[in-house]
């Protein structure tokens, strides 16, 4: 706890004055690129995820529970991102979305919920909607050339290995921070969200995960440090954004480092944050349910809190094709979930192989597992019959929530990958009494 309250302090003190720095320092003029970069690309995905849950032990359930009987889930994706260079080092993007689908229990029931792609869904109707706008200015400072792949969100073409990096605008907290290579995007990887970030790390999002800010990188050759201020929720997982970002924000802050180990490469990352909103602490919940009778309700004392956390990842090359990772997390845990999912402290770690070993390149399998916890208010809090933004059974035997995922993709075309995958989920919703849950899904992805 001392050392979440130093990082409270750094973050709520150092944040405006660090971005400051930062901005000051950046070269009055950038250097001129000799190589040919794209100026205009147009990228898309379409990725389908059909899921199935066997039938559980589930002795009792409450309005939040992850619903005891078989059942079958699924989503549906599109995105277009068409990006343009406006001038030397800048680029715009602008994505737009389409989602669809159907949820188990109505995202009850875990926390680490089965599917990374469902928090974009509204039911079984297709959504469209803007889903990024956004600027990335590049100031190369030289150090050397690296290319720049094409892709969604970025133009091809070659970029000082020394730069400062400023992206403003609409997108994802995930697209800059906590950038794990191998664990980090449900529609090629892993589905669980206890593998899309560091589980306690309740980045600053609308349900579909997307907010408006703006993060500073500054680069180098084997490190970097990044900055960035997001908007909040106007409510705990809540679609529309609350504009005022001076009072209620999400701040973070992460290092990453290169290294070299057993002749391979790796990169160890750390991260800390800080989020301001009107949310509602555990304890208070508690103790006006005493005094008043009946269950505990967050929505009847929310006021102005901070929440702070750590992480920490690492990724590790074994081989040209073997790559495994891990992560540990933990945030102080006083205050509901805000804007991610409830995990407050969480481990996680796994090993992906490249199909090149067996001679398949285009082929990926994973295998991973998570611990996820609570604090010992969080606890109590559910025990005594409160809800959670997806957790309530009505009561608690408490247990840590574990997860084993693992998946075979099989890349069928070019822009086409078909995955099978399954999961095995013990004490869901951190419950002893219930489970364990086993889903198995069935995922397609093109891309171009």
């Amino acid at each position: 706890m001392k050392r979440i309250r130093v990082v409270d302090a750094l973050l709520r003190k150092g944040m405006p004055s660090l971005l400051a720095a930062c901005l000051a320092w950046l070269p009055a003029h950038a250097q001129t690129p000799e190589d040919p970069v794209e100026s205009f690309a147009v990228h898309g995905q379409s990725t389908y995820v059909w899921q199935r849950k066997a039938s559980m032990r589930s002795p009792y359930e409450g309005p939040n529970s992850l619903g005891g009987g078989s059942a079958s889930s699924y989503s549906f994706t599109a995105t277009v991102d068409v990006g343009a260079r406006l001038w030397e080092g800048a680029e715009v993007h602008l994505g737009g979305e389409g989602a669809r689908g159907a949820t188990f229990s109505d995202l009850h029931g875990l926390g680490g919920l089965t599917n990374g792609e469902l928090a974009k869904t509204a039911g079984s109707d297709m959504t469209y909607y803007r889903a990024k706008a956004f600027l990335r200015q590049t100031w190369g400072l030289g150090g050397g050339r690296e290319a720049v792949e094409s892709d969604m969100d970025q133009l091809g073409g070659f970029t000082d290995k020394r730069r400062i990096v400023l992206t403003a605008g609409n997108f994802s907290v995930l697209d800059v921070f906590d950038g794990v290579s191998v664990s980090h995007d449900p529609r090629t990887q892993f589905m669980n969200w206890a593998f899309l970030t560091h589980g306690s790390y309740d980045y600053a999002a609308d349900a579909r995960g997307y907010t408006w800010g703006v993060a500073l990188e500054y680069i180098d050759d084997g490190w970097a440090v990044r900055a960035g201020r997001f908007m909040q929720p106007k409510e705990s997982n809540g679609l529309p954004l609350d504009t005022r970002i001076g009072r209620h924000y999400g701040d973070q802050v992460e290092l990453e480092k290169s290294y070299t180990a057993w002749g391979r490469p790796g990169t160890l990352r750390v991260l800390a944050f800080r989020n301001k909103a009107r949310m509602g602490s555990f304890d208070d919940a508690v103790a006006l349910a005493a005094a008043q009778g009946g269950a505990p309700d967050l929505a009847a004392v929310r006021r102005e809190h901070a929440k702070v956390g750590l992480g920490v990842s690492v990724e590790q090359k074994l081989g040209d094709a073997v790559t495994v990772f891990a992560r540990a997390s933990a945030a102080d845990g006083k205050t509901e979930t805000y804007a991610f999912t409830e995990i407050d402290r969480g481990v996680s770690g796994g090993i992906v192989v490249d199909g090149a070993a067996w001679g398949r390149a285009g082929d990926t399998a994973g295998l991973a597992v998570a611990v996820n916890a609570l604090s010992a208010a969080h606890r109590q809090y559910l025990a005594r019959g409160g809800l959670g933004a997806f957790l309530g059974d009505g009561r608690l035997d408490y247990g840590t929530e574990r997860i084993a995922e693992t998946y075979y993709s099989w890349q069928a075309a070019r822009f086409l990958w078909v995955t099978a995958d399954a999961q095995y989920i013990r004490n869901p919703g951190y419950n002893r009494d219930r489970g364990p849950a086993k889903v198995f899904s069935m995922r397609v992805h093109a891309a171009f």
